[in-house]
């Protein structure tokens, strides 16, 4: 069954900048901001599910297709940083996305084509930043004996 091409969200203003809002999967999100900017600190604020969301598509998608590889790994995270323009609407610019996997057998080549795949053909939400936003995937391979990184 292929997916809507069409999705939609409502959010809900409960107090001040405290908002939940939720999808098509009916699960609620709070999103808040800190108390110096007029929140309560009560939920993520939007530029962090921001990238959550894209973090998630990304991990999504590089599971799925390791996965599909028959590689063998016992953990996985993505850990993300953006850089935001200073002047109003303090867009990302850059933001680096830092892929690290637990595995003594994943190939350096095995992990590089599955974020390449992910970031030039899967991710929707990459996809929707870019060309905008200067999106940088980087690697890290922690083994038993040693570490490998670079730049995918």
């Amino acid at each position: 069954m292929p997916e809507e091409t069409s999705l939609r969200a409502e959010v809900r203003q409960t107090e001040g900048l405290t908002f939940l809002a939720r999808g098509r999967s009916n699960h609620w999100v709070a999103l808040d901001t800190s108390e110096a900017g007029g929140g309560h600190g009560a939920g993520s604020n939007p530029m962090e599910l921001l990238l959550m969301a894209l973090g998630g598509c990304t991990g999504m998608d590089i599971v799925a297709v390791l996965k599909k590889m028959q590689q063998q790994f016992t953990g996985f995270r993505i850990e993300l940083s953006g850089e935001r323009a200073e002047a109003h609407p303090r867009r990302f610019t850059k933001i680096s996305i830092d892929c690290v996997l637990t595995s003594d057998t994943v190939a350096v080549e095995d992990i590089v084509k599955a974020i390449r795949l992910s970031a030039e053909k899967y991710c929707s939400v990459g996809a929707t930043l870019t060309p905008g936003v200067e999106l940088v995937h980087r690697y890290r391979i922690i083994r038993s004996s040693r570490e490998d990184s670079g730049e995918a």
